[in-house]
Formats: C-alpha cells, sequence, structure tokens
C-alpha cells in the first residue's frame, strides 16, 4: 500500500543529506528537517548541512580495507556524501579526505537545488504521527527529540561521549624538528607532517596528559566511551605503551637518519591550501588551557596556533538490537525507521550507507513493494546485520570491519590473500543484488 504524504526526514547529517537525496532522486517529494541554526549543536559550527564536526577524514579509499568496501558500494549506489568528498578531497595518502567547509557546501546546495526536497530550518520536538518518517538526527540528537524518541520507542537509550581533535595552524608549526612521510610511502609524501619522539620525551608526554585537567562532567554523566574513539588521554591512562602501540606508533615510518625515534605524532592536512593540519588520534576532554600547555611539548608544536582545540560532547544512540529491524525500520512501527550514528553504526561512511538503505526503504514502503536489505557478505549488509542482530547487552557502535562480514567457504592465508576474496566475494555479491532490485 502506498503513502500519499511526503516523506519525513528529520536530521541534515550526512544519513539525513543521503536518505533525503535518494528518495528523491526516485520522484518523489520529502520534507527535510535540520534545526540549525535556529538550534546550534555543542560541536557544529555552521548552518550548512553534513558539517563534519570530528576529523576531515573519511577513512581509506582504497579496496584493501572495509573502509574501502564500503566507498566502493556506496559509489556504486550513487551516493551524494561520495560525490561532495570526490569533489573536496585533499592529499591524504590512501585515505579520503575532504576540506570540511567545500564538502558541506556542496551537500547543501544539491539538497536545496533539488525540486523534490522542502528544507525545513526548524526543530522537530515530536515525531510524525502520519506517514513515512526517517530519523537521521544523529549522535547530538537534541533533548526534546530524544525524549520524543524515548516515548516513542518506549526504551532506554545508550550514550557514550566522543571527543575531536584540535587542528593546528600550519604556519606556526616549526617543520625544522618534523618531517613529511606517509605509513609505508603510501601517498604523495607530504600528506602528513610527523613530529618524532625519543624515548624521554614521549614518555613525558604520557606523564603530562596523565596528569592533565580534564573537563568536568555533570554529576549524571558517566564515563562510556566508544573504544574506536578513546580520548588521548584515556589510552595514555591504560598502560606507558598504550599510545607507541596505539596512534603514536612509529611503523612505516622509521628514517635511518632518526635511530632515537621511538614514536610519532602525526599531522594530517586539513585543507587544500595546506594552512592547517589535524592531530590524528588526539581526540580529548582536556581543559582548552591544559591542552595548549600539554600538546605544545610535542616537537614542532611549541609555538603551535590551535585554530580548533579539542572538545567533548555528549553522544546519543539507540540499542539497535532490541528496536530495529536489518531493513532500518523499527520493529513495532514498520513506518519509522532510523540512520546514521543513532543507529548504532560509527564513521561518516557508515552513517551515509545507512542514510542511503534507509531512503531506498522508505521508497519502497511508500510504493509497497518489498522492503531491501543487502546480502550479509557485502559491506552494507554486514552493517545492518550487525545493529539489528547484535548482543543487546553489550551492544557499542561499530565502524565496518572485516570481522563484520561472513567467514569465506574455506580459510585462506596469507591476510592478503583473505581479504581480497571476501573483497571479491563483496563486490559480486552486492552487483547481483543490485540488479536484482533494479528489475
Amino acid at each position: 500500500m502506498s503513502h500519499p504524504l511526503p516523506i519525513t526526514v528529520i536530521g541534515g547529517g550526512l544519513a539525513g543529506v543521503e536518505a533525503a537525496y535518494h528518495i528523491a532522486a526516485c520522484g518523489l517529494p520529502v520534507h527535510l528537517y535540520e534545526m540549525r541554526p535556529q538550534r546550534q549543536t555543542p560541536a557544529h559550527q555552521t548552518a550548512l548541512l553534513g558539517e563534519l564536526v570530528c576529523s576531515n577524514s573519511l577513512k581509506a579509499d582504497t579496496l584493501t580495507s572495509g573502509h574501502g568496501l564500503l566507498k566502493a558500494e556506496l559509489r556504486a549506489l550513487n551516493s551524494l556524501v561520495l560525490q561532495a568528498a570526490d569533489a573536496c578531497r585533499v592529499p591524504a595518502g590512501s585515505a579520503l579526505a575532504v576540506e570540511r567547509v567545500p564538502f558541506a557546501q556542496y551537500l547543501t546546495s544539491a539538497i536545496q537545488q533539488h525540486p523534490q526536497i522542502t528544507l525545513i530550518r526548524e526543530e522537530r520536538v515530536t515525531l510524525p504521527t502520519e506517514g513515512i518518517t526517517i530519523v537521521a538526527s544523529g549522535p547530538l540528537t537534541s533533548p526534546a527529540l530524544t525524549t520524543a524518541i524515548q516515548q516513542r520507542l518506549g526504551s532506554e537509550h545508550l550514550y557514550f561521549y566522543d571527543a575531536l581533535s584540535p587542528i593546528i595552524a600550519a604556519e606556526s608549526i616549526d617543520t625544522q624538528k618534523t618531517f613529511f612521510a606517509s605509513r609505508y610511502d603510501i601517498g604523495d609524501g607530504d600528506d602528513y607532517l610527523n613530529c618524532p619522539l625519543d624515548r624521554a620525551t614521549y614518555e613525558n608526554l604520557c606523564t603530562a596528559m596523565v596528569e592533565a585537567e580534564r573537563v568536568t562532567l555533570h554529576a549524571f554523566e558517566q564515563e562510556i566511551f566508544f573504544e574506536g574513539c578513546l580520548p588521548i588521554e584515556e589510552m595514555a591512562r591504560r598502560g606507558p605503551q598504550t599510545l607507541a602501540f596505539g596512534p603514536l606508533k612509529p611503523v612505516g615510518l622509521r628514517r635511518a637518519d632518526m635511530p632515537e625515534l621511538y614514536a610519532v605524532v602525526q599531522l594530517r592536512l586539513e585543507d587544500t591550501m595546506r594552512s592547517a593540519y589535524n592531530m590524528v588520534g588526539f581526540q580529548t576532554r582536556l581543559t582548552y588551557p591544559e591542552q595548549r600547555r600539554v600538546f605544545r611539548m610535542i616537537p614542532g608544536l611549541a609555538q603551535a596556533e590551535f585554530l580548533r582545540l579539542g572538545a567533548v560532547h555528549r553522544n546519543t544512540f539507540l540499542n539497535a538490537p532490541r528496536l530495529l529491524l536489518p531493513t532500518l525500520q523499527t520493529k513495532h512501527e514498520p513506518t519509522l525507521l532510523f540512520a546514521g550514528q543513532i543507529t548504532g553504526v560509527e564513521g561518516y561512511a557508515e552513517s551515509a550507507a545507512t542514510g542511503v538503505l534507509a531512503g531506498m526503504n522508505a521508497v519502497a514502503l511508500h510504493r509497497g513493494t518489498p522492503l531491501l536489505v543487502p546480502p550479509a557478505t557485502t559491506a552494507h549488509g554486514a552493517l545492518v546485520r550487525y545493529i539489528a542482530t547484535a548482543n543487546p547487552e553489550t551492544f557499542q557502535p561499530m565502524n565496518i570491519h572485516f570481522g563484520l562480514l561472513p567467514p569465506l567457504d574455506r580459510p585462506l592465508h596469507p591476510k592478503r590473500v583473505r581479504r581480497e576474496a571476501l573483497i571479491a566475494r563483496a563486490l559480486a555479491d552486492f552487483h547481483t543484488w543490485q540488479e536484482t532490485v533494479a528489475r
């Protein structure tokens, strides 16, 4: 049975933009709600749709990882986010990194100019009771909408803390104490600026981060962190070698002229003008004065000008295994769908992927045709299978990785051969699924 009302999409982030654009591309009317600039979030700085508030990297863009596989599938689905990213990319080795403002401007323009999309700049404090709705309000869902979702679903939300990495003005970095290189020489050689640390400097930095003053949490808040995005000081707190074997590892960056190299702080290019760098892996909740003091201990950053300091904010997401189907519909209300980080996927491409799938199924609901779930052997299918079937008692946000894909029929070694086989199977199954959907 078809639904005559326009489809409602709540949230103008990557997932909401993808959902709205896909629905509109199928010729159906969409009402896209975005509360900014009427109501800002603790992390956003503009009113643009699809503004990136954490890293400017969409991660790997080669067919050697789950991230690269997901992007290949997204491009096959004509993802608007990938179109914008390709148009606004900056050098980042094997990663797909973008210039933030042009990227968000591209998405905003595409939405505003589409004749089937009505962009409504106001906060939704209730959920529609008629028609088809996709909630893609993101990890910074407003308190009023969070309450409305809780009341509608009859279930509590989980939450975790996500931290932002500082951004540094390029001209304030002492390049005499740093060197340009990408890990294993992937890229043009000047995509990353590296700050070398000997053992004593590394240990002093770790001690300073552990002892530094942190932002005080509210009394009602708990320290629940997503393991894939731990604050740098929390990692340092886990042991003296945690960072040396984590984000500060020198693997792939060792130099003959630096035999004392013990660890490396990587700075990733932030824009095409090469005017700013992002501190890779340095998401933090240290206070602003402490960030300036501690991070200027890093070689080359003694005079660093911080264009953006790290920050922390509360991220809201559903206990998806209790609430959602693999179609991204809620279990008790088929015309209510969710997409993006609020579903429990983590990452820009992952959010975009759920937006596309939610949009496809909203179209199917509108037309009264069968709903769609990609094969579990694909990156898209693996993501929705995870959020719908994971253990609800231990559910935590997840990036795409090969561990989410079903194992091969027979074991293959070495790891490279196994990954190549997983990718080949995924792309073949995805292509077959697309052909079936198109019929």
